[in-house]
């Protein structure tokens, strides 16, 4: 039996303490991931939460719980995004000083908002790692109250309130998936649901890159990675908290990871076929459903944890997301080094509608002939089958095609 200092009666206070500070975040029904895995699909949508991401929530219940005396003494955070917009406004609304610490190379829109939302913002270092040293040196030297991300139980409190969400707008779900990171999210949503609803699984998603939950369920224990790698920085966390580990390991019902080009295709997704922005740390659920659609008892509740995502990064992730749907196709095709040929290669393909996006020509190589050129090229297709079509007419053609690769 587990002794936690953490009810159903505190998460319910929390509720009534978030009441006209956090939104009550809408739940949408999404006909396309339904049709997926055969039964029906729910977002919650936190990404649509204030400050862009489920954080205000621990975040408010963390620092309205301080005595007098530590709120006068200031809060400070490290972050490289969410964390550091929810403490920046929980703090503003609470009259609470906030300084957060985030990386040198921090996106610039979630500085920018930080700051807008009232904290004294200082970079520092290269990583969250770097920048959460210097929180704790300055709240060593301050006397500032550091406010953890996810590793203590108010906040864990506080991210618990999005399951009781979920239990009033969906009650007749029997799957949540949840992003996990350092695991306050996913132990909130469990320790709220399982006493009401032992019957709801419960499922964590991790980046493949960043998974520290497994070998430290595995253990017993938490775990510290040796190295972290993925494009969903809200969830690129190397070891579990102690206090999240402690609910997960003993409630929620396993965790499976998803890898970089699910994560990429389910934001592409999100915005394709959802009409929803989320950061790829909220669609990590999105990526576990399109990886394995037959493995989750329906209804299911992804809950999508945010979505502020830098405008770079969202580019980078969308270029990958349609080459890993097979809407990219990179080939070379060798030619007679005579005028016309270009025009004439550029004819087959617009026989089967593909859209060239780049055509670049190699004439130093010495596996060509003396009248020969080859020529890479870019296209925009339609589908992993559609690629196929459209090297298949291209050799059907006469023309010798090497170096094909898309994906889907």
């Amino acid at each position: 039996m587990h002794n936690w200092p953490i009810t159903l009666d505190d998460v319910r206070g929390a509720q009534k303490m978030l009441a006209g500070i956090a939104r009550v975040t809408p739940m949408e029904g999404s006909r396309y991931l339904s049709g997926l895995i055969g039964a029906p699909v729910h977002l919650k949508c936190e990404n649509l939460q204030r400050t862009g991401s489920f954080k205000l929530r621990g975040a408010y219940v963390r620092i309205a719980g301080l005595s007098p005396v530590q709120r006068a003494g200031g809060v400070v955070a490290a972050s490289a995004g969410n964390h550091a917009q929810g403490v920046a406004l929980a703090a503003a609304l609470l009259g609470v000083r906030s300084t957060v610490f985030m990386p040198v190379a921090a996106p610039l829109p979630k500085v920018a908002a930080t700051r807008e939302y009232g904290a004294d913002v200082r970079l520092h270092g290269a990583t969250v790692d770097e920048a959460l040293l210097a929180a704790q040196r300055y709240a060593e030297a301050t006397g500032a109250v550091f406010i953890h991300p996810f590793d203590h139980w108010d906040v864990v409190t506080g991210q618990a309130t999005v399951g009781l969400e979920v239990l009033e707008q969906c009650p007749e779900v029997r799957t949540i998936l949840v992003g996990v990171g350092g695991g306050g999210l996913l132990a909130g949503i469990a320790a709220a649901v399982k006493p009401l609803r032992p019957d709801i699984r419960v499922v964590g998603v991790q980046a493949a890159g960043a998974a520290a939950y497994p070998p430290s369920l595995a253990a017993g224990r938490p775990v510290s990675l040796q190295h972290v790698a993925t494009m969903a920085d809200g969830i690129m966390v190397g070891r579990p908290g102690d206090i999240p580990f402690e609910v997960v390991n003993t409630l929620a019902d396993g965790i499976r990871t998803v890898s970089e080009d699910a994560l990429s295709r389910a934001l592409l997704i999100g915005l394709e076929r959802l009409k929803l922005v989320v950061e790829p740390a909220g669609a990590a659920p999105i990526a576990a459903l399109l990886e394995r659609p037959d493995s989750f008892e329906g209804p299911v509740v992804a809950v999508l944890s945010g979505g502020n995502i830098d405008p770079q990064l969202m580019q980078r992730v969308l270029r990958h997301g349609l080459a890993a749907a097979g809407r990219y196709l990179s080939l070379r095709v060798r030619l007679a080094d005579k005028p016309g040929s270009l025009a004439d290669l550029l004819a087959v393909l617009t026989r089967v509608d593909a859209n060239v996006l780049d055509v670049a020509h190699v004439r130093i190589d010495p596996r060509l002939g003396l009248t020969e050129v080859e020529v890479d090229l870019h296209l925009e297709t339609k589908g992993p089958e559609h690629c196929a079509a459209v090297v298949g007419e291209l050799r059907d053609s006469g023309y010798v095609v090497s170096g094909e690769s898309s994906s889907g």
